[in-house]
């Protein structure tokens, strides 16, 4: 895993220092623990609020996984890049894979009699539940989140 600040020359919800973390880990799911273990030791200045803390790391896990499982294949010669940093009152997150991304907008909805049984295809649906904004780009390999700090 490797990490890198870049100095950010405005400053953030109580005076912190705002600042763009980067960090790339190979595809390998060990490595997503130490990813949310950083950005919550991160968000400890700010005074973060339990239920949030847990939505902001259910989130980072979740779409780090898919991102190694699903974007790279677990392919551990292909990289996740990760970049978050603090505007304003707001949590970002942008997390980017090296495959070749996929459609979001035709993941079926788990809540359906369809797909209330299935074992998997929640992810999405709970980023976009805990998480008060969440895009794609339009390949679908690049996801971008954004938690309200409380």
């Amino acid at each position: 895993m490797t990490r890198s600040d870049q100095s950010a020359s405005s400053r953030s919800r109580k005076g912190h220092k705002e600042a763009k973390i980067l960090i790339k880990i190979p595809s390998e799911i060990r490595y997503i623990k130490e990813v949310w273990l950083r950005i919550l030791t991160d968000l400890k200045p700010y005074n973060v609020d339990s239920d949030t803390l847990f939505d902001v790391r259910l989130c980072v896990e979740e779409a780090l996984r898919n991102a190694v499982v699903h974007g790279n294949r677990s392919d551990n010669r292909l990289f996740v890049n990760v970049s978050y940093w603090i505007k304003g009152a707001d949590f970002n997150i942008e997390i980017e894979n090296e495959g070749s991304g996929f459609d979001h907008r035709i993941i079926p909805d788990p809540t359906t009699d369809d797909n209330i049984m299935k074992s998997s295809g929640r992810g999405v649906y709970l980023l976009k539940n805990l998480m008060d904004s969440v895009e794609f780009n339009k390949t679908g390999n690049v996801i971008k989140m954004v938690k309200h700090l409380k």
